[in-house]
C-alpha cells in the first residue's frame, strides 16, 4: 500500500474480520485510512475485501490469512506486514479464540496463550520499528485490564493441569496487561503509545470452542450487552487522539490508575524473560 494521502493512517487489525475488529476495519475505511486486517478465516478476508470494494477503498484494503495461535503463522504476518508497510500508525489487537477444553496447536503449545498472548507479544514487538516510524503511533490491546496479578499461573503458564477456560482467558488478560507495562517502559520513551481497553458486553460473535453451559451463560450476557456500534467510541478515540502518557487502561470509557500492583513492572519484565526465553526455545534451529 502506498502512502500517497499524508493525513491517512496505517492500521494494523488483528482479529478484523469478526465482531469489533471487523467494525473498526470498516469504519477506519470510511475514513480514508489503509487497513490491514489479519484473520484466519480466509471467506471472511474475501467478504472484508469485497466490503472494501463497495467503499471505493480497494487501494487501502488488505487482508492476510493467518493462524495467529501459531508462532511460525505471527512471523510470516510480520514479514507480510513490514513488506507492504514500513511505517504503522496504529497496532490494534482484536483477536480471541475462547476453549472451554484445553488443546494445544500443531507446534505443541496451549491455544489461549499462543493465541491471546503469545502473539501479541510478537507482533507488537516485531512491528515496533515501523510503528516507530510514525509521527503519533499507538497499539489498543483489546483484553480486559485492571484484574490482580493472582490471575496469572506463573508456574504453568499453559495449564497442563487444572485447566478452565475462563482461567485461562483471564490469565490471557492479565498477561496482556504486562506486556502494555513493559512495551510502554520499551518504547514510550520513543513515542509509542500503549493503550489496554476493555469495551464491557458487546453483542459479537461466538469465536471459538464452547461447552453447553459457558455457551448458555455467554448467549444470556449478550442479550443486555452493547451493539458493537457503541464499543468502538474508545477505540477510536484512541487511534484519533493518543494519550499523552505510554501506557493507558480503560474498562468501558472509565480511565484506570496504571501505577498500582495490578500494573507492577518487575512482574512486566519478569513475564517479558519468561516469554522471551520460551520463544527462544522454539526457534527452529
Amino acid at each position: 500500500m502506498s502512502r500517497t494521502d499524508p493525513s491517512a493512517k496505517t492500521v494494523v487489525i488483528t482479529g478484523g474480520t469478526d465482531g469489533i475488529g471487523r467494525a473498526l476495519a470498516e469504519t477506519r475505511l470510511q475514513q480514508g485510512d489503509r487497513i490491514v486486517v489479519v484473520g484466519r478465516d480466509r471467506d471472511k478476508g474475501t467478504a472484508f475485501l469485497s466490503r472494501a470494494r463497495e467503499l471505493g477503498a480497494t487501494d487501502r484494503a488488505s487482508f492476510v490469512r493467518a493462524d495467529l495461535g501459531l508462532l511460525a503463522e505471527n512471523h510470516r504476518v510480520l514479514a507480510s506486514v513490514l513488506g507492504t508497510s514500513p511505517v504503522i500508525d496504529a497496532l490494534v489487537f482484536c483477536a480471541r479464540h475462547y476453549r472451554s477444553d484445553r488443546a494445544e496447536t500443531t507446534e505443541g503449545i496451549e491455544e489461549t496463550f499462543a493465541h491471546f498472548y503469545l502473539s501479541r507479544h510478537l507482533l507488537g514487538h516485531g512491528l515496533a520499528p515501523a510503528l516507530l516510524r510514525a509521527a503519533r503511533p499507538v497499539v489498543v490491546n483489546v483484553a480486559g485490564p485492571g484484574a490482580g496479578l493472582d490471575l496469572v499461573n506463573w508456574d504453568d503458564l499453559e495449564f497442563r493441569s487444572g485447566y478452565h477456560g475462563g482461567a485461562a482467558l483471564g490469565q490471557g488478560g492479565k498477561l496482556n496487561d504486562l506486556l502494555g507495562v513493559s512495551s510502554a517502559e520499551r518504547y514510550g520513551g520513543e513515542g509509542l503509545r500503549y493503550v489496554l481497553i476493555h469495551p464491557g458486553a458487546t453483542r459479537t460473535g461466538l469465536v471459538g470452542q464452547y461447552d453447553e453451559p459457558t455457551l448458555r451463560h455467554i448467549e444470556e450476557l449478550q442479550r443486555d450487552a452493547k451493539p458493537v456500534s457503541e464499543a468502538l467510541g474508545p477505540i477510536l478515540a484512541a487511534l484519533d487522539s493518543p494519550p499523552p502518557r505510554p501506557l493507558s487502561a480503560i474498562v468501558e470509557g472509565r480511565e484506570l490508575a496504571v501505577d498500582t500492583s495490578d500494573f507492577d513492572p518487575s512482574a512486566a519484565r519478569r513475564l517479558h524473560d519468561l516469554t522471551e526465553r520460551f520463544l527462544a526455545e522454539r526457534r527452529p534451529r
